[in-house]
């Protein structure tokens, strides 16, 4: 089976649709997806809700598709830095799930791993248990938070080779994992492809089944991925 595809435009032909649900990698700008959210963009799909921890910043990660109103719903943990965000929200023109990051990240592998549920004592008392079951353990109170499945997720990943076992690079590995294993189709952005094993299996991050469709991007803008040295 063929992954890789020629670009990301070909990469989401037929799998990305108005109204899906898609779960996006990423921490800030750090490890986005950069081609593949300009793709979706460019695809016109709308209606979306898009899961991801924050919802990037104007004009550049998902602040792109804010600023086409192709999002419907954002559930995220932090969506600070974002104006357009901030102005279709207080209008009322975007719907907003805000969710713990660590909770979130749980929701996420959760789903991946065919778990409807799960109990965990973050938001306990608070508005993000409104409307959710809370039980009692061990003279402790827990909240039930449902798993999320997304219909496609769009991840970044340093490196994969043609089977779809992925790499990741340091931190901007973050979401990017948890968000592979939730999409019913997972389309990965790489900066390097290699023949299938060439990466020794100690060295996978995430295994290929979860990977659908690779697209290489070998020069990613990279916004605040910089690296720091200290002077001679």
């Amino acid at each position: 089976m063929n992954k890789v595809y020629a670009s990301a435009a070909e990469a989401l032909a037929g799998v990305v649709h108005d109204g899906q649900t898609i779960a996006v990698g990423g921490f800030g700008l750090c490890g986005i997806p950069e081609a593949l959210i300009a793709a979706l963009r460019d695809s016109g799909a709308k209606q979306l809700t898009c899961i991801s921890n924050n919802a990037g910043v104007d004009g550049f990660g998902l602040g792109m598709l804010l600023a086409t109103r192709q999002i419907r719903k954002m559930i995220s943990s932090y969506v600070g830095e974002n104006k357009e965000f901030e102005r279709q929200y207080l209008a009322g023109e975007l719907e907003l799930e805000f969710t713990p990051q660590g909770t979130l990240a749980e929701k996420l592998r959760a789903g991946g791993s065919g778990i409807p549920a799960f109990f965990t004592k973050t938001g306990v008392g608070t508005i993000v248990a409104d409307g959710k079951e809370v039980r009692e353990f061990n003279g402790e109170q827990y909240v039930m938070e449902r798993s999320l499945v997304s219909d496609v997720a769009l991840v970044k990943a340093q490196k994969a080779d043609k089977a779809g076992n992925l790499v990741f690079r340091r931190t901007a590995r973050n979401f990017n994992p948890v968000c592979a294993m939730s999409g019913k189709i997972t389309v990965v952005e790489v900066e390097e492809i290699v023949e299938t094993g060439e990466i020794d299996p100690d060295d996978v991050h995430l295994p290929g089944i979860f990977v659908h469709r690779i697209v290489l991007n070998k020069n990613p803008e990279k916004r605040i991925e910089q690296r720091t040295v200290r002077a001679k």
